[in-house]
């Protein structure tokens, strides 16, 4: 089992120029490829035949060409015995991979073209079709010299026998790589929506159930009870055993997470399809899967399930992980997303923070096993007592407690409430947590819009930013009235609210907001506040792609650090308001463009370039964890968020 670390080291410059239109095949790190849909499945797919599932690059063979009486056609991927010569007889699993667009039924190039590859390779046991959504495996079984396939929930591993696979042990399970969980996450989403009657949004909130079972199973159980063998599959006792398994398990959630699940709630998806999404999930260490595979993966099923129409719109990772590298959160400060969404800004603080944790204990004890156990109870402390997350969208709050849940778990700090809201309406939990001018850190991208504005009198009237301004032209400053607006846009009262929530003289925000808050001349009188009540450390001036392919706004981060009431009472007396240095940049690289795709790097010529870099695996022997070296190639990701991230750290430790 392999999860790839956080820590990624730059092993030398650019030595590879990819041409532009082309990749860089992952087995030979040679050969350049037309960058189409079927290469990028076929690309997938071979990177997890490598990280998960354990074979030898050298035992893969790219578009090998096979002998089918005249026709010489080329499988995908073949895989060999170590040290076999790579020959039609020698052939042990066949792959063959499609883009989405060809399903499995096609007469040509479905799942029937494998079989007949399988078929023409006497020494084949196994083989694999998908084109990243649908995903079927077959064990070859030859009885009387007719050739029959038997579909199975998937290929072994090296090393590993069919009964491994039916039901592994935990130190058997695979961290996902790559797009590997995106892929199956996708695969399972759209298989119960198609084959279980339910709408998309529904069909969400059925695998989000089993994923919950998938977690506790990992957490809570002696051996693996999150399993559907292939016999259970194909018959109706099997898929029956499959579902009571999966029912006791859910038991066990709904009582962990009565926040989330109500008592009676259940899985609402007959035994067919719970047996399928089961048999797809099992191979998984969805705990020991690395933060951003998951992070791709779930963003994507909630993006296209939870998106809704009260000015929601997730955070790329990307833009939460250049706020909070700016920010450095510790495991003893307060941190707190008041308009949370699916958790992305809180999950990446407490990535951050818990390698942190992980590299202090690593150090102290010089080894990884007998760190484990401090490493274990410092996060379980800092999760439980630091993540604070609020949201007003109920969906919204239980999607990221399931995200959290599966990152490391800091979901008990995540709570369904208006933010905006007097503190006396919230729940009594969230109210023992007195976080009002107590907390350290803020990251957060409020709700936008005048189309969804603020027009609750008994809100608006508790803020400064609620009320009428006048403007006088002579001082050019603007004075509050003692009117209060009929409405105002979310944004505007967040900006107040989250400022509020800090600690005075050292309580920091990180706010994502739309450029007009800076430049608009009506809205002079909320700079004013804003300049008033804090210090403004930071202006990062976000491409107008960033939030592209979802929605085309421009914004802007700002870094606020809280005044205390003294240094405001000093000011005002002074009727002017302290000089200071303001960190700038622009976030003119963000990694993708207006359609969502990954920009990288280029030459003058236009081709992109390749590094090689060196990232650190964590695998088990034994049953032990061991964190191994590995040398690997990949494309340069156009984005320079982080370069600014590091440039404003410098920055702040010159000006402190």
């Amino acid at each position: 089992m392999r999860r790839s670390e956080a820590q990624l080291t730059l092993i030398k410059p650019a030595a590879v120029i990819v041409q532009q239109g082309k990749l860089l095949d992952y087995i030979d790190g040679v050969t350049q490829r037309n960058e189409t849909p079927e290469e990028y499945v076929r690309q997938e797919i071979a990177k997890s035949l490598v990280r998960e599932y354990g074979y030898e690059k050298a035992e893969i063979s790219v578009e090998f060409t096979l002998r089918l009486g005249s026709k010489k056609p080329r499988a995908d991927l073949v895989i060999f015995d170590e040290g076999d010569p790579h020959d039609q007889d020698r052939a042990r699993v066949i792959i063959e991979c499609k883009s989405q667009k060809i399903k499995s039924t096609d007469r040509k190039e479905g799942v029937g073209q494998l079989q007949s590859y399988m078929s023409a390779c006497p020494n084949v046991a196994y083989g694999m079709w998908t084109n990243g959504v649908e995903r079927f495996c077959y064990r070859r079984v030859d009885t009387n010299g007719k050739i029959a396939f038997e579909e199975i929930p998937d290929i072994p591993g090296k090393g590993r026998t069919e009964d491994e696979v039916e039901r592994p042990r935990f130190d058997q399970l695979k961290a996902a790589s790559s797009d590997a969980l995106l892929f199956a996450f996708r695969r399972c989403h759209n298989y119960i929506a198609g084959n279980q009657g339910l709408q998309k949004p529904e069909a969400f909130w059925e695998l989000l159930k089993i994923i919950f079972c998938k977690i506790h199973d990992e957490r809570s159980s002696d051996e693996v009870e999150f399993y559907a063998t292939s016999k259970e599959r194909h018959g109706l006792n099997g898929r029956l055993k499959a579902k009571k398994r999966l029912d006791t398990l859910f038991n066990e959630v709904k009582a962990e997470y009565p926040t989330i699940f109500r008592e009676n709630e259940a899985i609402e998806l007959n035994p067919e399809v719970l047996a399928y999404i089961v048999s797809q999930l099992q191979m998984y260490s969805l705990l020991e899967s690395d933060i951003d595979v998951k992070g791709r993966a779930y963003e994507e099923i909630v993006g296209s399930n939870l998106r809704g129409d009260r000015g929601e719109f997730f955070t790329p990772r990307n833009i939460c992980q250049m706020t909070v590298a700016m920010l450095d959160p510790g495991e003893r400060q307060v941190i707190l997303d008041p308009a949370c969404g699916t958790g992305g800004f809180l999950i990446t603080a407490m990535n951050y923070v818990i390698e942190k944790i992980r590299s202090a204990e690593i150090s102290k004890w010089g080894d990884v096993e007998r760190a484990e156990t401090a490493i274990r109870q410092r996060v379980q402390r800092f999760a439980q007592n630091y993540i604070v997350g609020m949201d007003l969208n109920p969906n919204l709050v239980k999607a990221s407690k399931m995200n959290m849940v599966m990152n490391n778990d800091g979901a008990g700090g995540l709570f369904q409430a208006n933010s905006l809201k007097a503190p006396a309406t919230w729940d009594d939990d969230l109210r023992a947590r007195q976080i009002m001018g107590q907390v350290d850190l803020i990251f957060t991208n409020p709700p936008f819009g005048s189309k969804i504005p603020i027009d609750e009198p008994s809100i608006l009237e508790a803020y400064d930013l609620g009320h009428i301004w006048s403007y006088d032209a002579d001082t050019d400053r603007w004075t509050r009235t003692n009117a209060v607006q009929k409405s105002q846009p979310p944004e505007i009262l967040f900006i107040e609210r989250c400022v509020k929530f800090l600690k005075p003289g050292t309580g920091r925000c990180a706010i994502v907001l739309p450029d007009g808050i800076l430049g608009s001349p009506g809205l002079g009188y909320v700079r004013e506040w804003i300049l008033q009540n804090t210090r403004v450390l930071a202006s990062i001036d976000l491409h107008p792609d960033t939030f592209q392919p979802h929605v085309s706004v421009q914004t802007s981060v700002l870094v606020l650090e809280r005044k205390t009431d003294e240094e405001i009472a000093v000011e005002t007396a002074a009727g002017r308001m302290n000089d200071y240095e303001v960190f700038m940049a622009v976030a003119n690289h963000i990694g993708h463009d207006k359609r969502g795709n990954v920009t990288y790097v280029r030459d003058k010529k236009g081709n992109e370039i390749v590094e090689e870099i060196e990232e650190t695996l964590k695998e088990y022997e034994e049953g032990k964890p061991v964190y191994k070296k590995q040398r690997t190639r990949r494309k340069v990701i156009d984005d320079n968020t982080l370069q600014i991230a590091q440039a404003f750290r410098t920055w702040l430790s010159e000006q402190d």
